[in-house]
């Protein structure tokens, strides 16, 4: 069992709040426009695991330390992380195909600031774009998202309002 927080969009801006909301946490993953390389480091201080990918506004460290894309399995769940990939319905360009003949059960992405956790029945996956954590942007309330992945089981979803 695994319980895995969930942020993007911090665009450089660290909330000590992190810290205290992922201290529980084995893995931490950040979907995208970090801003600075220095949240992702201060994000490995707090658990033991960070799966980051860069983000459209990310450059420098970031760019060279984390790709677009990571595809990976956690406990018996095969998770997509990235920073722009759409949402049931209304998937990214090439992302249904993707999601469909990788076998993704979690996929996670950022990029809209709107938190968005939606079952796709069609592709038999669970959608969480966790919002946005960080302070730029058109978003009024910053958050975040912490899951438990429990063999083949997602559960125990919780979502975290920064204010």
């Amino acid at each position: 069992m695994k319980r895995i927080g969930i942020l993007s969009d911090t665009h450089g801006k660290w909330d000590d709040r992190f810290g205290q909301y992922f201290s529980d946490c084995d893995e931490v993953w950040h979907a995208g426009d970090i801003g600075d390389y220095a949240i992702v480091e201060r994000l490995e201080e707090i658990v033991p695991v960070v799966r980051a990918v860069s983000g459209n506004i990310d450059h420098g460290m970031v760019r060279r330390k984390c790709g677009e894309l990571e595809i990976f399995t956690v406990e018996g769940v095969k998770v997509l992380l990235t920073h722009i990939g759409g949402y049931p319905n209304r998937w990214a360009p090439g992302m249904k195909k993707m999601l469909s003949e990788e076998g993704i059960r979690l996929m996670v992405d950022g990029h809209s600031h709107i938190l968005k956790v939606i079952y796709d029945k069609e592709l038999g996956l669970l959608h969480v774009n966790p919002g946005a954590a960080g302070e730029a942007g058109w978003h009024r309330a910053r958050t975040l998202v912490k899951l438990t992945i429990d063999g083949e089981d997602m559960k125990d979803c919780e979502i975290i309002e920064l204010g």
